[in-house]
């Protein structure tokens, strides 16, 4: 059973007694190298405590839709977005109901409505309850809705009775959510720059910027989730690899040069998401520097370091560019100037003096700038977590590739 790594899966968890089986669903998907997150109903509660989901997972459990916390953000509507694949098991006949009907009256039902992610069902009750006409019903009409029925399957239940009804394994389970899906950036190379670079003054100091990384490592997740072979060329940061990534570590902007052209080779998507220091000292002393005892100033002599982004987007064999600019004001000039200058396929242009967005934050906001022919088309991209924005980035980046491909 192999997994595509970093596959985010949603577990809701209904009341019924096969509620204790979803540890081990939770702990199998995990091994895989999926990211996955638990959202239990007040029943499921009275089954398994969520403390046991925390421990397999890592994450909070969510069971409230009126989290004050929570909700501040919107966060039943970031877990909606944030989820490849939703389960929903044990799914109760109660449960089937209620969604069947479009209700929306705790957190688990209004995710199912707000979220795009693949959907599945492991039906678990009573055979007389899954026999019933009203639960055929609402089966049906799921299985219209786009929901695909896990099961049930036929055996002994808590109850006494023998017949259908029975929810299905979690290795069987695990083995549905783990099979191949449709992957729209199977089979393409991405090469993504990520983080900052450190441009020596002396052994001791250097030039750098406030970049965490996280937006880059949060693309290069996202299109290995996708079915993308991905190359991570990143500067100095304190983020772990993302599974299913190469990663391959510099320092300087002449080192990630370096790295970008020997990895640009064969690439179809080349996203430079870096942000690297426009210049670097003229010569980096061998010992450290002293400041004098007078009290006088020093003179610093940069020289401008290369353009990395100019440089790929120049090459003859050019995959598709995609470049960030990070602003402080004329969002929208500055970023068509970027991509007509540098000739780039794409800009993705943020305000980095928006509060708690951008630099060193979970979240942004982005215009995404790209060339259409002799035209410039845009998309605002409101504040929303990094990885829901890589998202977007990488939907429209396959969407303008997809137009450009000869038939």
């Amino acid at each position: 059973m192999s997994a595509l790594p970093g596959t985010r899966i949603l577990i809701g968890i209904g009341a019924g007694i096969a509620a204790y089986k979803i540890a081990q669903l939770a702990r199998l998907l995990k091994q895989a190298g999926c990211e996955v997150r638990v959202v239990m109903t007040e029943g499921a509660q009275a089954f398994i405590a969520p403390m046991t989901f925390q421990a397999l997972t890592g994450e909070n459990v969510r069971t409230s839709l009126l989290d004050p916390e929570a909700e501040a953000g919107m966060g039943h509507i970031e877990l909606a977005r944030w989820a490849d694949r939703l389960i929903i098991a044990p799914a109760t006949a109660d449960l089937m109901a209620r969604l069947a009907h479009g209700m929306a009256d705790d957190l688990l039902t209004t995710l199912c409505l707000a979220s795009r992610a693949e959907k599945f069902l492991a039906p678990a009750m009573n055979q007389a309850m899954w026999a019933h006409p009203a639960t055929a019903r609402n089966a049906r009409q799921l299985a219209e809705d786009g929901w695909q029925l896990l099961g049930p399957g036929h055996g002994d239940q808590a109850c006494g009775d023998v017949g259908a009804g029975r929810m299905l394994e979690p290795e069987a389970l695990a083995e549905r959510l783990l099979s191949p899906r449709e992957l729209p950036a199977r089979g393409l190379r991405l090469v993504i720059t990520a983080g900052p670079t450190r441009e020596a003054i002396d052994p001791v100091r250097y030039l750098s910027n406030h970049s965490s990384g996280k937006m880059g490592y949060a693309l290069a997740a996202r299109a290995v989730a996708l079915g993308a072979d991905v190359v991570l060329i990143s500067g100095p940061v304190a983020l772990a690899t993302p599974a299913g990534v190469t990663r391959i570590d510099v320092e300087s902007a002449s080192e990630m040069l370096a790295a970008a052209e020997a990895h640009a080779d064969g690439a179809d998507i080349f996203i430079g998401c870096a942000a690297v220091a426009d210049y670097r000292a003229a010569s980096a002393a061998e010992h450290k520097l002293k400041k004098g005892d007078d009290g006088s100033g020093m003179t610093l002599a940069l020289v401008r370091n290369p353009d990395i982004i100019a440089t790929i987007a120049a090459r003859a064999d050019r995959p598709f560019v995609i470049g960030f600019a990070a602003e402080t004001r004329d969002l929208e000039r500055y970023g068509r100037d970027k991509l007509t200058r540098k000739r780039l396929d794409m800009v993705v242009a943020n305000d980095v003096s928006s509060a708690g967005l951008g630099f060193g934050a979970d979240d942004n906001a982005a215009m995404l700038l790209w060339q259409r022919g002799d035209t410039i088309d845009q998309r605002h991209l409101p504040p929303q977590p990094k990885t829901c924005l890589a998202d977007a980035i990488l939907e429209q980046a396959l969407h303008c590739l997809s137009c450009a491909s000869p038939e």
